[in-house]
Parts: structure tokens; C-alpha cells; sequence
């Protein structure tokens, strides 16, 4: 969950932020710190939240959990909204104390999410009481088709093994695969080809992953951050890579409005893929949880919740959106999964200290190709 910082993501937060201090300068009850990933909302919903309440926004962007993390677990972050993904951030931070429990009372919007994914959301937050919903989606396979079919014509694109099959990974390999840097995305997704519980602890179920890696790794052109895989993407640059679905999707409409002739399409692997969930939640010592609190019941407003899928072509989970979503969109089983497809996913827990070393471990064997 996202999970992205660009030139032009950096240029609209510039433009929010103004003229403004910084979080750790002296704080306003008409100052509201936002810190979200960068191009993940619409400019039209912040704007609109400071003309409805007063209340300006400064509007900082993050590329990776582990910076968001570092900030949050030093303490003094300055920041009142944070934008973690459930697995494994969001989940160590609530479990830390780093993070508010959220006043229902003050989030009179708080029943326009959906239930059953608020449910999903139960495993890395039980009984919800940290983070509202923001968007979400699923981990699975970009491709070009043309340029898999050229030299894979009978390699299966509705399955991981497109990917993890040595032999089809070896015939890909000249047209670029890349596979996004995370352990907690990848291994779960590996485990569950393999017919293994993603959520699996187990030592030989894990050695099961990482042998399935291993045998793919000499093809592997690149192992890196999903923000460099979605602009290589775009560019042309690979026709396989294991990555976020709402990456693929933005990285398939800059193909197309750079017109290049790069066809990207996005496949939900048919074994079961990873759900993840882009988290509101309000650092515990944010300095305006008041003002934190109104946005997170703004931001669950349906037509807000609605412009920012628009914008950004991520789903939410506020049903009552959905109708509004552009047509285009909504449609999209790869932007929003069917209730068959959402039937085969899968969320991850977190992970004990021993097992989340133990992934650590190979995880850095797979990237060292040992």
C-alpha cells in the first residue's frame, strides 16, 4: 500500500505548502501538517478543505514507509495526518504507541467505509481504532503484452507464473524484468504461488520463497523502489515487474499521454494477490489533532473520496464514491477488483521480531543472488 515522489508531485506540494514553516516551527489550530506519498491526491480536495474550514494546509510528501517511519518513531514529527500502509508500518507504529486512536465522535463519516474491507484492515489493526481507510489495492504483475508475446507466446499472463517460472523468466529477460524492493510484498505474494500460507512463519516455507527467487534472480534486471519501477514502466523500460496495481495504472496513463507506442497492461494473478491499505491516521503527539480529525471526516466524504480516485486512479472504500467515480474507472477490474477477484486476495499480518529478521535475511540473499 504504494506504494512515487516526481518532479511534479514535488512542484503541487511546493504550491500547497507556500510560504509556511516547517512542522517543527511554531503551530496554528488553522494549521493542518499533512505527509502522504507524493501524487496521491487531488489538489481540488485540499483546496477545497481550506476554503470550507480556514484551516491551511502544509503538504509534505514521503517516498518510502521506512522514511515515514524514521520521522514517526523519533518523535516530534510535527505532523498532525500520516499516510502509512497497513503492512508492516502502519501495524508497528500503532502497536509502538506512535499513533492516536482515532475519536469516532468526531468522524461523523466514519460508516461510509466498507465494512468487509474495513474487516481486512482488522489484522493489522484490530478493531480499527488507529486508521480510517484512504485508498487501496493489490500487488501483482505489469506488463507489456506485446513484447511478452513476442517472446513468450505461450507463457500464461493471468498467473505468477509468468514471472517465477525460471524458464519463462529466462525468454523475458531481454525485454527487462524488475521486481519492486519488499520483502513484506514480495515474499507473502511468492509463498502463496508456491501454495503456502502468505502469512507463513514457518522455516521451511520460507526457504520454499526464497528458493523460487533464487532460481529467477540471474534474470531480474532490476530489484528497486515501486516509484522508479512506475517510471520505467512508462518509459518502456521493462515488460515484467512485480509491483503495486495502482503504479501500473498511473505508469499505463503517462505511457499513453507520452505516446510512445508503450502498451501497459496489468494482471491480478489468478493464485491470489496481496490486498494492501493506505492508512489516515494521526501521529500521537501530532500537534493538531482537532484539525486532524476534520480531515479524515472530509477526506470519507463520498464526492471527495470520489475526485481523489479520479485523480489518482487508486479505489477507496467508500462505497457511496463509487457512483461517482468516472465510468472508465470504476470499470476497471484492475483498478477495481470484482467480487471474484477481491474473493481470492489475501492481507498480510504482522510479523513477529525473529520472523520479520528471518524474511530480512532472504530477502538480502535474493537481492545479493545468493
Amino acid at each position: 500500500m504504494l506504494r512515487r515522489l516526481l518532479a511534479a508531485s514535488l512542484c503541487a506540494a511546493a504550491l500547497l505548502a507556500g510560504s509556511l514553516p516547517h512542522p517543527a516551527a511554531a503551530q496554528s489550530d488553522k494549521t493542518l501538517n499533512v505527509y502522504n506519498w507524493s501524487d496521491y491526491i487531488d489538489p481540488y480536495a485540499v483546496s477545497k478543505f481550506e476554503q470550507e474550514t480556514g484551516i491551511k494546509i502544509r503538504y509534505d510528501v514521503f517516498d518510502s514507509l521506512e522514511t515515514l517511519e524514521g520521522k514517526l518513531s523519533a518523535g516530534r514529527s510535527g505532523y498532525d495526518i500520516v499516510v502509512p500502509t497497513s503492512e508492516p508500518t502502519f501495524a508497528r507504529l500503532a502497536k509502538a504507541g506512535a499513533l492516536l486512536p482515532l475519536d469516532r465522535g468526531k468522524i461523523s463519516n466514519w460508516g461510509n467505509q466498507d465494512p468487509a474491507l474495513l474487516k481486512q484492515v482488522d489484522s493489522s489493526d484490530p478493531g480499527n481504532r488507529f486508521g480510517a481507510i484512504y485508498l487501496y489495492g493489490t500487488i501483482g504483475l505489469a506488463i507489456r503484452p506485446d513484447r511478452v508475446r513476442a517472446l513468450a507466446p505461450d507463457a500464461p499472463l493471468d498467473s505468477l507464473d509468468l514471472l517465477l517460472k525460471p524458464e519463462n523468466a529466462r525468454r523475458l529477460a531481454g525485454c527487462g524484468i524488475a521486481v519492486m524492493d519488499s520483502a513484506i510484498d514480495v515474499l507473502p505474494t511468492v509463498l502463496r504461488w508456491r501454495g503456502r500460507d502468505p502469512n507463513s512463519t514457518d522455516t521451511a516455507d520460507l526457504r520454499a520463497a526464497e528458493e523460487a527467487l533464487l532460481a529467477i534472480r540471474p534474470h531480474v534486471r532490476a530489484i528497486t523502489a515501486s516509484s522508479s519501477i512506475l517510471d520505467a514502466l512508462a518509459n518502456g523500460e521493462y515488460c515484467v515487474a512485480l509491483t503495486y496495481s495502482g503504479d501500473t495504472i498511473q505508469a499505463q496513463a503517462r505511457a499513453r499521454e507520452a505516446k510512445r507506442g508503450v502498451e501497459i497492461g496489468y494482471v491480478q494473478p489468478k493464485e491470489g494477490a496481496q490486498l494492501w491499505f493506505d492508512m489516515l491516521a494521526i501521529p500521537a503527539d501530532a500537534p493538531n489533532p482537532e484539525a486532524a480529525h476534520a480531515f479524515i471526516n472530509f477526506l470519507l466524504r463520498p464526492e471527495v473520496m470520489a475526485g481523489i480516485t479520479n485523480h489518482v486512479r487508486y479505489p477507496n472504500a467508500v462505497t457511496a464514491a463509487t457512483p461517482m467515480v468516472r465510468e472508465d474507472v470504476r470499470n476497471d477490474p484492475n483498478i477495481y477488483p470484482t467480487p471474484e477477484m477481491l474473493a481470492r486476495t489475501f492481507t498480510v499480518q504482522a510479523l513477529p521480531a525473529s520472523a520479520a529478521r528471518a524474511y530480512g535475511r532472504s530477502w538480502n540473499r535474493f537481492k545479493a543472488g545468493r
